[in-house]
C-alpha cells in the first residue's frame, strides 16, 4: 500500500491567527472540492473522505501567520486521482480572501512498518456520548475509539472487515500539559470570519 502527500505552498493575503488557520485551510479545500462535480459529491456525502491535512508550517512563535509570507501545509490521501485533481483545483482557487496556493508537489510514500506516530496538530476524538475526549477521561476509552475508527476506515476503503484481538496501540504518551484549541465553524461560505 502507498499513500500520496500533496505539499502545498500558500501565499498569505491576510494575517491569520494560529487558532483560525485550520478552519481557513479546511474551507479552502472544501471550496476547491466544490468546483468539481465528483469531488463535490464526495465532500457532501456522509462518509469517510480518505484525506487529512496539516497546519501551516513553519509555526510562528507569536502564533500569527503573517500577510505576504509563504507557508506550507500537507494533504494526505490513499487515493491518487483525488490528490491529482485536488492539486489543480487548489491552484485554480485564486479569489480566497486569506490565501493563494502558488505551488503543489505530489509525493508518493510507500507502506512501511509503523513504530511510532506523532501528531503535531490536535487529534480530535469523539466519545460515544457525543463529546470530545479530554485528558481527564479514561485512557482506555481513547484507545478503543482510535482502534474502532481505524477498523471502520479500513473496512470502508478495502471493503473487507478487519478485527483485531488486541489494540494496535502498545504505548501511548500525552505530551501536552494543556489542551490545544482550534476554531471551527466560524467562517461563512465566502471564507470570512463571522
Amino acid at each position: 500500500m502507498k499513500y500520496y502527500e500533496l505539499i502545498c505552498t500558500a501565499y498569505l493575503k491576510k494575517e491569520i491567527n494560529f487558532k483560525e488557520s485550520f478552519e481557513v485551510i479546511s474551507k479552502y479545500i472544501s471550496y476547491s472540492m466544490a468546483q468539481d462535480v465528483k469531488l463535490e459529491k464526495l465532500h457532501n456525502s456522509n462518509r469517510f473522505k480518505h484525506y487529512v491535512f496539516g497546519g501551516l508550517l513553519p509555526i510562528e512563535k507569536e502564533r500569527v501567520y503573517h500577510k505576504g509570507n509563504t507557508y506550507t501545509f500537507t494533504i494526505r490521501s490513499v487515493d491518487e486521482s483525488f490528490v491529482i485533481r485536488l492539486s489543480t483545483l487548489l491552484r485554480e482557487n485564486i479569489n480566497n480572501p486569506y490565501l493563494l496556493i502558488v505551488e503543489t508537489y505530489k509525493k508518493i510514500i510507500k507502506q512501511f512498518f509503523i513504530s511510532e506516530l506523532y501528531s503535531a496538530t490536535p487529534v480530535i476524538v469523539t466519545t460515544k456520548e457525543g463529546r470530545y475526549w479530554v485528558k481527564e477521561d479514561d485512557l482506555m476509552v481513547l484507545y478503543k475509539q482510535l482502534q474502532d475508527n481505524l477498523e471502520k476506515k479500513y473496512k470502508h476503503f478495502y471493503t473487507k472487515e478487519i478485527k483485531s484481538n488486541q489494540n494496535f496501540i502498545q504505548l501511548f504518551e500525552l505530551k501536552n500539559h494543556r489542551l490545544q484549541t482550534i476554531q471551527t465553524n466560524n467562517l461563512n461560505n465566502n471564507g470570512k470570519i463571522v
